[in-house]
């Protein structure tokens, strides 16, 4: 019922800044939480950061002060904007989104394709 697309990836140096998306699609759902997941090689796949459908924000200690989540609940679609990249936030990024149809009480979650992300000189 949900379909997500991201966009946004790619290669940086340190310090520079790139801006993900995430976009939802279909009809009849409506979406609560949203957020961005990571994954390095080698490692567990973690939190980024969170946005609740009423703007209530939580980040990663790692990226905070750097990366700002928002989204556009008229348009289904979620960014991450990435400031001061470091070596350390390569990794692969995947949306997550809690959404239910419009007729249930479950959330379901899904997730997306996932976009890579590349600091490096």
């Amino acid at each position: 019922q949900v379909q997500l697309v991201e966009s946004g990836g790619g290669l940086v140096q340190p310090g520079g800044s790139l801006r993900l998306s995430c976009a939802a699609s279909g009809s009849g759902f409506s979406i609560n939480t949203m957020g961005w997941y990571r994954q390095a090689p080698g490692k567990q796949r973690e939190l980024v950061a969170t946005i609740t459908s009423g703007g209530i924000t939580d980040y990663a200690d790692s990226v905070k002060g750097r990366f700002t989540i928002s989204r556009d609940n008229a348009k289904n679609t979620m960014y991450l904007q990435m400031n001061s990249l470091k070596p350390e936030d390569t990794a692969v990024y995947y949306c997550n989104v809690e959404w239910r149809a419009t007729i249930a009480r479950r959330y379901n979650y899904r997730w997306g394709q996932g976009t890579q992300v590349t600091v490096s000189s």
